[in-house]
Parts: structure tokens; sequence; C-alpha cells
């Protein structure tokens, strides 16, 4: 039996440090404490955010409402709302979420747990996915409240649609609801596959970026 169990145990670590890094799999390997520009490629953050479920898998429907999609949504949103918007802004907001290709949709109820730790590894990841793809490390405050905006008005057609929120509850935590058209209730507001949210993503940036 000691023989067995001695045979059970994992191999010896060549390092007492923890692993820090991600295998993407294109090859690239991020490193979460000191994330590289080199590392990151769009193909890997749209495979990923299309397989990174919204709400914790919380939603109706035979697939999960993945943050690729929602991305699209806020995306649509902002536009909408600014139909003259500068590219590599659409572009900023369509990566807003981007780093969770790598550290998971946390729900704001568990961030609100943890507190900082969170925010300062998405800050590195966000920051060093603008570097790769030519934008700014941050942008000014009216574009981040746009950003914001935008996500808050897709957080309530989610919860509301999708998550089974109470209108006056989704209201109390996300605001106002925005003025949603046919198509966009159509289009992004029912649950894609993976396959699809990925590749729409992809030709999205792909659009936005000059590609």
């Amino acid at each position: 039996m000691a023989e067995a169990l001695q045979r059970a145990k994992p191999p010896a670590r060549e390092s007492a440090e923890p692993r820090a890094w991600q295998r993407m799999l294109s090859g690239r390997r991020l490193d979460l404490l000191d994330p590289s520009a080199l590392d990151i490629e769009i193909e890997d953050i749209a495979h990923g955010l299309a397989r990174v479920a919204r709400w914790n898998g919380q939603t109706v429907g035979s697939h999960i409402y993945s943050v690729a999609q929602h991305c699209l949504l806020v995306e649509t949103l902002a536009r909408a709302k600014m139909p003259r918007l500068d590219r590599s802004i659409r572009l900023a907001v369509l990566l807003h979420d981007a780093p969770e290709y790598v550290i998971g949709d946390m729900i704001s109820p568990f961030k609100a747990v943890i507190g900082d730790a969170y925010k300062a590894v998405e800050r590195r990841l966000l920051s060093s996915i603008h570097r790769r793809f030519g934008l700014p490390a941050q942008y000014s405050p009216d574009v981040e409240a746009l950003i914001k905006l935008a996500d808050h008005e897709a957080a309530f057609l989610e919860a509301t649609r999708l998550a089974c929120f109470a209108h006056a509850e989704a209201r109390r935590f996300f605001g106002r609801p925005p003025r949603v058209t046919v198509s966009m209730e159509r289009d992004y507001l029912k649950p894609w596959p993976a396959e699809t949210a990925q590749s729409r993503y992809l030709e999205r940036f792909k659009k936005l970026f000059g590609d």
C-alpha cells in the first residue's frame, strides 16, 4: 500500500514558485504578473472569450451567453449612442473585457469580496492588450464613461432577457434600460454557440483593426 501511495504522488516541482503563466492554444505563454504584449494574440482572445460564460452560466438557453457576445453587444450599444465614434475607440470598447480570456468573468459580488487584487491583474492585462493592438494604455474620462455606460446597458438587457432579473431589480443595479432596436434584440440577445461567438468577434475585430 505504501508503495502504491508513493507512486500516486505528483512529481516534485522543479521550482517552489507557483506558476503564474497561462499557456494559450497559439503556443504563447502569458505571464499574469508581467504580461507582455508580444504574448497576446487576437485568436486566443476570441477563442477564450467565446467560451467564458457571463452570469456564471446562470442564463436561459441551450448555450452559455459568452463574454465575446457581450462585448459585441456593448460595442453595438456604444455605436448607437455615438454613430461617429472613432474606430480605435470602438476597438477599445470591443476589447473592454478582453482580460477575461485569461482570468474568466468574475461576477461582481465575488469581486466585492476579494477587493482590489483582481482589479490590479485585470488592469495590467488590459494595458498589455491595448499596447499589442496600438491603443492608448488609458483613455479620457469621457471614453471610459461611455464604455461603462454601454457595459451597464448591456448588463441590464442580459439580466432581464437571460438571467431572470425583474425589471425593477435590474434597474437598481445597472441603471436605466437602453433603447433597443429589433435587430439588437434578434442579433445579440439570443446565446450563440461558441464557434459563432468566436468567429463573429474575430470578424468585428478585423474590421475595426483594419486587418
